[in-house]
């Protein structure tokens, strides 16, 4: 499970692992990508 904050609903949004993809950015710093459920906004949030 992966809490995630969409900024148009404006909420915190929890996520199953299977929704979340783990990528880098052109940088190399991890992210988390995924889509919200509610709205479809695609979010993002840097992890460690």
């Amino acid at each position: 499970m992966v809490e995630m904050f969409c900024v148009k609903c404006k909420k915190k949004v929890t996520l199953d692992d299977s929704a979340v993809s783990k990528e880098t950015t052109a940088k190399g710093r991890p992210i988390l990508k995924a889509n919200c459920p509610q709205c479809g906004t695609k979010m993002t949030k840097f992890t460690k």
